[in-house]
């Protein structure tokens, strides 16, 4: 397993050969309170792994044992001016984008608290692995905002519109158990196992093809929001991308031959 940094708070793991990218939220003495700096380094990660072809999956974790991320730094955030506040705002959207527009499949390993910015950082990923200490919520509204890195667009789309809307307009926080049975996550697992359990489930992932793994994303995600036909276009365009590519006749061939594919990823 190599390690790199990216700034203070940020660090990177490479794991399977490095084809799974563990993405570490690192800031614990603030719970990962997500500070200018931390969201700017957390942009120029991903940036790095979504140029990266080896990479197939990233896992997003915590480095604190009782917190995923509690959201943005409001003790930064108290002493901006407006100025400030408008000058942070691009460098705050592009942490979230940054793992939003990763253009290969993402899990997040959930634990403690998730709230605000840190469920959406959550929300981000394709898949949310959370233990039975997750605790969830977009309290923004009760703090004179709003959930601005994603959560009013990315929240309605996996639990519906009314239900969105409740959890936001209340800005209530959500335990593990209630949050798996609203599709606010999609796992729920032991104590202590998220991690483990993510980094599992992204072996899995990144054993397959990771030209089909890349169009298969950007299929979901382009699909989404369109009508049947429309859609229907847009994983046609994605299935020609991988039709005739290097790990489409190895996908073939290794089946024929009842063997493990050895994917030239092209």
């Amino acid at each position: 397993m190599s390690e790199e940094r990216f700034g203070e708070f940020v660090l990177v793991r490479r794991h399977e050969q490095g084809h799974v990218a563990e993405l570490v939220l690192d800031r614990p003495q603030a719970m990962n309170a997500v500070s200018t700096a931390m969201a700017r380094s957390l942009a120029g990660a991903c940036a790095a792994l979504g140029r990266d072809p080896a990479v197939r999956v990233v896992v997003l974790t915590s480095s604190h044992e009782r917190a995923f991320c509690v959201g943005a730094d409001l003790k930064e955030r108290n002493s901006f001016s407006d100025a400030d506040l408008v000058r942070q705002r691009p460098v705050a959207r592009g942490a979230y984008t940054g793992v939003l527009e990763l253009p290969v499949p993402t899990v997040a390993a959930v634990h403690g608290f998730a709230l605000g910015g840190g469920f959406e950082l959550a929300l981000s990923c394709d898949v949310i692995v959370a233990d039975r200490t997750a605790v969830v919520g977009l309290p923004e509204v009760s703090v004179g905002v709003i959930p601005g890195g994603g959560g009013t667009q990315l929240l309605p789309r996996r639990v519906g519109a009314a239900r969105a809307a409740e959890l936001i307009f209340t800005a209530r926080r959500v335990e593990a158990a209630e949050a798996r049975e609203l599709g606010l996550v999609d796992e729920l697992v032991e104590t202590g196992r998220d991690r483990e359990e993510a980094l599992v489930l992204a072996a899995r992932i990144a054993a397959n093809s990771p030209v089909g793994l890349r169009a298969a994303k950007r299929a979901l995600r382009l699909g989404q929001g369109l009508d049947l036909p429309a859609g229907l276009e847009v994983e046609d365009a994605a299935w020609r991308s991988v039709a005739f590519s290097g790990d489409r006749a190895e996908g073939v061939a290794a089946f024929n031959e009842k063997r493990r594919p050895n994917w030239p990823g092209e």
